[in-house]
């Protein structure tokens, strides 16, 4: 006696609760979700990009805390709605100095500005350029001194140390989960929908069908993926949509395979003769009665695919071709620090390595954790 599908999946689920791995895996990946959807909420540094630079405090190690004076802008930065700061962040409407000592005096604060460990430079500022962007009138003295000192004067802490243009890690690591997460989803859909076409047409019809899609599928195999991967982007030009294209397209050969052998078992079984004995299209046989069966293969081989996906554009962007400046991206950012590792601050590169590793590993444990929960030979 067989199992119907709604009772398999429960089996499965259970099958794959019982796996710590695989739901530790879960775990990660719905952490990074949430981090990479709601990155500049989390994000200390909320502007686009996490791109705030202060060049004085470039490359400073973990936990690095420092006073900041908040100068207003003279023109302000317009004000966006929940939705677009969800997506692309706020424009500050500050300059940061940073600071190693201020005190006020009547309508002027006198500050010493951090340049580096060793040096100061001291500096004055009316109460109206740092509330206001300009020199103005103040009509409440006391009100716009402790306006300052509520508002203007902040401590900032970086968390995972500052890049070599003063940005903060941990920001920019937040907002890179997105470019990994994105070209991982967008590339796994790229590659399943083409490898689950080619695959199943292989396997289903046979004859000269397959052995065109098998030439394919070992002409492509044969050209190594990096460098398919430089043509592809060199043809679509650098950029953000260009590595997820890119990777998608090279990452469908080993879904057509798999898929391939799977129909290919699938299509001599009663069941898909009885679909032709009742007439029904090679479409719909395809479509509602085998690959619904080999949805378990699909979804380890797509787990797999997105941990491949995540590596390939971290390589890219290491390399300059994948996403380019000042989008933070987990390989550019290991590109952007990874001198610092021979010199007095590593954390800087290994943070976003750190990073990529873990992904990866959840990935892997969660592709594994799927392909014991779908493995049905002596459980029924």
């Amino acid at each position: 006696m067989g199992m119907s599908a709604s009772s398999f999946q429960q089996q499965a689920w259970k099958r794959l609760r019982r796996n710590k791995g695989a739901m530790g895996g879960l775990v990660v990946i719905a952490i990074a979700i949430l981090a990479g959807i709601f990155a500049y909420f989390i994000a200390p540094d909320h502007t686009p990009f996490a791109n705030g630079m202060v060049l004085e405090i470039s490359g400073q190690k973990p936990g690095f805390s420092i006073d900041m004076l908040a100068l207003q802008k003279p023109q302000p930065a317009p004000r966006r709605g929940w939705f677009h700061r969800l997506v692309y962040g706020q424009e500050s409407p500050v300059t940061l100095v940073p600071l190693k000592s201020w005190a006020l005096a009547g309508d002027s604060v006198h500050v010493q500005k951090y340049v580096d460990e060793a040096t100061a430079q001291g500096q004055s500022y009316s109460l109206g350029q740092v509330l206001y962007g300009k020199d103005t009138l103040l009509a409440d003295l006391p009100a716009a001194q402790e306006t300052l000192r509520r508002r203007h004067l902040q401590t900032h802490r970086y968390w995972l140390g500052t890049d070599k243009f003063g940005r903060d890690i941990l920001s920019r690591l937040l907002v890179g989960t997105r470019v990994s997460l994105s070209v991982g989803c967008i590339a796994v859909l790229i590659s399943l929908t083409i490898g689950i076409f080619l695959g199943a047409v292989a396997g289903y019809f046979r004859g000269v069908a397959d052995e065109a899609v098998m030439w394919l599928i070992n002409v492509i195999w044969s050209v190594p993926t990096l460098l398919l991967v430089f043509a592809i982007t060199l043809a679509l030009g650098k950029g953000f949509w260009q590595v997820f294209v890119a990777v998608g397209l090279t990452m469908w050969v080993s879904v057509a395979r798999i898929i391939r052998g799977q129909v290919l078992g699938l299509r001599e079984l009663q069941f898909v003769e009885a679909t032709r004995a009742l007439g029904y299209g090679h479409f719909r046989t395809i479509t509602r009665h085998i690959l619904p069966n080999i949805l378990g293969p699909v979804m380890v081989v797509a787990a797999g695919n997105f941990a491949t996906a995540i590596v390939v554009e971290a390589g890219l962007s290491f390399l300059g071709v994948g996403v380019q400046p000042p989008q933070p991206s987990w390989g550019l950012m290991i590109k952007e620090n990874y001198n610092f590792i021979i010199t007095h601050n590593p954390l800087l590169a290994l943070a976003p390595g750190f990073a990529i590793m873990l992904l990866v590993l959840a990935f892997n444990l969660l592709g594994n954790g799927l392909r014991d929960a779908m493995d049905v030979k002596g459980r029924i």
